[in-house]
C-alpha cells in the first residue's frame, strides 16, 4: 500500500466547502506551512474550498499558516484555546468585522475533545470553564460535590498534519514537541492528509517509535526542507 502523492493537488483532493479541518502545530510547532499555502493558492485560484471550520491551538500569527487561510477569506469559524498571537491582526480584524466566527475552548479540554473524537466517546465531563461564559448552555453535572461541564467530542472532515519521516504505508514519526495535537488530529478525522520530511520504505522506522500507525493516515507529500512560521514571519513573509 502506498500512500504517497506526488503533488499538492493530488494531496489536497476533496477537500470541499464548509468542510471541518483539524491543521496540526502549536504556533509554529508543528504547523503543516507548505500543506495550508497550497490550499491557500488553490482557494485563490478557484474560489474554494471555503466557509471552512478551522481547529487549532491557535487562529493564526501574521500572514503566515492559518492567518493566509483567514486573510483570504476561506475560514468562516475558528476552533482553538489562543486567538491572539504576537501579530493576531487577520483573526482580530475578521471578528471584529463579524465576518469569522469563535469557538473558544481550553487547551487541556481542546485536547481531550480530539481525542474523544478518535476514540468514539461523544462527551464527557471537566471542572474547566465551569461558572464561565464558555460553559453557557452546556450540561452541568455534580461529582463528588464538584461541579463539571459537559463537553462534546470533535472531529473533521479532514486533518493537515507534519511529521519529520513516514513510511509510505502512513506509518509516522515527530520531531519533539512538533507532536503536539498532530497524533490525535490523525486519528479524529476522516482523512488524514500529512506532509513529511523524509519518506523511507516499510521497515525503516523501529516499531517502538512509531507514533501515528499508517491506519490513521490517508495521504503523504514529502517536503524536504519544510519552512518555518516563526522563520518566515521574522522575515517578513506576506
Amino acid at each position: 500500500m502506498n500512500k504517497i502523492c506526488p503533488n499538492f493537488d493530488e494531496a489536497l483532493a476533496g477537500i470541499e466547502d464548509g468542510m471541518a479541518v483539524m491543521i496540526g502545530g502549536f504556533g509554529g510547532a508543528g504547523a503543516p506551512i507548505e500543506l495550508i499555502h497550497a490550499l491557500v493558492e488553490r482557494y485563490k485560484k478557484t474560489g474554494s474550498p471555503g466557509r471552512l471550520t478551522v481547529i487549532n491551538n491557535n487562529a493564526g500569527n501574521g500572514a503566515i499558516g492559518i492567518a493566509a487561510m483567514i486573510y483570504a477569506g476561506m475560514v468562516a469559524k475558528m476552533v482553538c484555546s489562543f486567538p491572539r498571537s504576537s501579530d493576531p491582526k487577520a483573526f482580530t480584524d475578521a471578528y471584529l468585522a463579524g465576518e469569522i466566527e469563535l469557538e473558544l475552548v481550553p487547551q487541556g479540554t481542546l485536547a481531550e475533545r480530539i481525542r474523544a473524537g478518535g476514540a468514539g466517546i461523544p462527551a464527557f465531563y471537566t471542572p474547566s470553564s465551569y461558572g464561565t461564559q464558555v460553559a453557557d448552555g452546556k450540561p452541568i453535572a455534580e461529582f463528588d460535590g464538584k461541579h463539571y461541564v459537559q463537553e462534546r467530542w470533535l472531529k473533521a472532515d479532514v486533518a493537515l498534519i507534519k511529521a519529520e519521516v513516514a513510511d509510505r504505508k502512513g506509518n509516522l514519526t515527530y520531531r519533539k514537541a512538533a507532536r503536539n495535537f498532530s497524533p490525535l488530529m490523525a486519528t479524529a478525522a476522516k482523512t488524514t492528509i500529512v506532509q513529511a520530511g523524509r519518506i523511507v520504505e516499510p521497515g525503516e522506522i523501529d516499531p517502538e517509535q512509531v507514533i501515528t500507525p499508517g491506519i490513521f493516515v490517508n495521504r503523504i507529500v514529502e517536503i524536504p526542507d519544510p519552512k518555518q512560521e516563526e522563520a518566515l514571519l521574522r522575515e517578513g513573509a506576506k
